[in-house]
């Protein structure tokens, strides 16, 4: 009589945390039983035609399923007519799916043995959509690990290929516990099978899998931070990223089972080589990237808000009275820890991390800057709240997010420097959801000022015009968007008070040498000009500033 091998873990399993472990964790016994934990009929209907849908939308034909598993995909895909290779680190599994294709349907799959990590050696061809699917990204436990396999995705793709890739919504078991009351229906949907974690840490999630034999099973795998896998996949190459939460564009955080991210890897020309970005966002874009701006905003202007500050004397401290701004802003909200957030023109992040941190909510921080988004995802890391702050490259005249994705939309002064601003505003209501908020600041024109009285500071910002009160009422009234109390709350004091206190700071760096070797003397020399100019348009009435808060009670035209 022969023994049945054994999962092995050792004495402590919870220190096993090794990529090439799960091979000995799915044990020919565990593999049986694979199926009744799927339940293929039951998650066949829970999913519906989502994975055939979405790769025929995009004139998929050959696909890779990298995670074939017990086989389920693969079949489905054969089923609905795509060209499928079928691949597995697993040769338990590659079994049972094997036997499952004939089962099903008659389907010969082509199998093949392989280790994501040398995918290119084992698997051989170019394909237009490669899927990892079942949570088996997971089971890589060092992020070497996850950047190679990535990478040979990547590689194996043809140039406008797709990678398709699940993961457990980790974020909420790790932030909020696994609760049994959710309805874990879509992916484990057998009935009479348990499935839970008995240990939970940074580093580890160890499911017991529980039959009703009374047979008890184990996996070990990685937690997987949403945001942290698809800065993982940006890392690789993919430019273009959309996430599901259970088969939906519109989803809060914390309640899908499951997150579905598809990268494309279809390459985006550099924004200054294919105009991506119209001619005055890129401009911003360019000096936003300056070495000079770059350590300007950031030691004089305010450092971490470097937007227009709410001064209780004009002598205070810059950042003191921009963090006030961000107060009284968020303070108009009823933020939760289920409320999400898009902050267009984010720069450092500071009013994403006073947000997350303060209430716990999740928020989309997209800014053109790459070297402001730098300096802002390392400063997330560093206060532990990267896992609530996803930081986005791209311009908010184009907004990568489906309709009615979030709570709020919120903006600081950063709509100035589009040339189009009334399309960032229909961007901006098409992501807002019903009831939610648009709440954001501007410099601006004070209303009926010609434009040639503004010649001096549109020159300075490269623009044709500015924004006023009256342009912003009149487009978010005519999108359906509600004021909320008078709808704006001018400041125009303010703008006076700000200007006039950075360029203060300014000089008095300059003066004690603290600026010496860091912001060239022409940009300094340009930026106090530019200063002044702004100081006397706001004394002379011709400039102004506030907050802006509608809501969107009906759908925008």
């Amino acid at each position: 009589m022969s023994v049945r091998p054994v999962q092995g873990f050792g004495d402590n399993p919870v220190e096993v945390r090794e990529t090439g472990h799960y091979t000995e964790e799915y044990i020919p016994s565990f593999v049986e039983k694979w199926d009744s934990l799927i339940d293929w009929e039951r998650r066949r209907e829970s999913e519906g035609t989502f994975f055939v849908d979405l790769l025929r939308k995009r004139g998929v034909k050959k696909v890779l399923d990298v995670a074939t598993g017990t086989g389920f995909h693969s079949v489905r895909l054969l089923e609905a007519g795509f060209e499928t290779v079928s691949a597995d680190g697993s040769a338990e599994m590659l079994a049972q799916a094997f036997d499952n294709g004939l089962k099903r349907g008659d389907h010969i799959l082509r199998v093949v043995q392989a280790d994501w990590r040398w995918l290119n050696r084992d698997v051989h061809g170019e394909y237009d959509a490669i899927v990892c699917l079942g949570n088996s990204f997971t089971h890589l436990f060092s992020e070497r690990d996850r950047r190679k396999a990535l990478a040979e995705f990547y590689a194996m793709l043809k140039h406008d290929g797709i990678l398709v890739l699940d993961q457990r919504n980790y974020d909420a078991i790790l932030d909020r516990g696994y609760s049994t009351d959710q309805k874990h229906i879509y992916y484990y949907c057998g009935e009479d099978v348990s499935a839970e974690p008995e240990y939970v840490d940074e580093g580890l999630v160890r499911f017991r899998y529980t039959f009703p034999d009374d047979s008890v099973y184990h996996l070990n795998m990685f937690p997987l931070r949403k945001n942290y896998t698809r800065r993982l996949m940006q890392e690789v190459g993919f430019q273009r990223i959309e996430t599901y939460g259970d088969f939906q564009h519109t989803y809060r955080d914390d309640q899908p089972d499951f997150f579905i991210h598809v990268a494309e890897k279809e390459y985006v020309m550099d924004q200054d080589a294919d105009g991506e970005y119209p001619d005055a966002t890129d401009t911003a874009r360019s000096y936003y990237n300056s070495a000079d701006a770059d350590e300007f905003y950031w030691s004089v202007w305010g450092g971490e808000d470097i937007h227009i500050g709410l001064y209780e004397d004009p002598g205070e401290r810059i950042d003191r009275a921009s963090r006030r701004t961000v107060e009284r802003m968020a303070d108009r909200l009823a933020l939760t820890s289920d409320s999400t957030v898009l902050d267009l023109g984010s720069g450092y992040g500071g009013s994403a991390r006073h947000l997350a941190g303060t209430y716990g909510c999740r928020v989309t921080a997209l800014n053109l800057s790459e070297v402001e988004n730098a300096r802002h995802r390392a400063i997330n890391e560093e206060r532990g709240l990267a896992h609530r702050i996803d930081v986005v490259d791209g311009s908010y005249e184009n907004l990568p997010y489906p309709d009615d994705s979030f709570d709020v939309v919120w903006s600081q002064d950063a709509f100035l420097h589009s040339g189009d601003r009334a399309a960032v505003l229909r961007e901006a209501s098409r992501v807002l959801r019903p009831g939610g908020h648009l709440i954001f600041t501007d410099p601006m024109a004070a209303d009926d000022t010609p434009v040639e009285a503004l010649r001096p500071i549109l020159d300075r910002i490269h623009l044709d015009a500015m924004g006023s009160p009256d342009f912003y009422r009149r487009e978010l009234a005519r999108l359906g968007l509600t004021e909320v109390g008078s709808g704006f709350e001018e400041h125009r004091d303010q703008l006076v008070n700000h200007y006039a206190r950075v360029l203060e700071e300014t000089e008095r760096q300059q003066e004690a040498g603290l600026l010496e070797g860091k912001v060239s003397q022409e940009y300094l020399e340009k930026m106090k000009t530019g200063l002044r100019h702004w100081v006397d348009g706001g004394r002379d009435g011709r400039l102004t500033w506030g907050i802006f808060h509608f809501t969107r009670y009906s759908t925008p035209e």
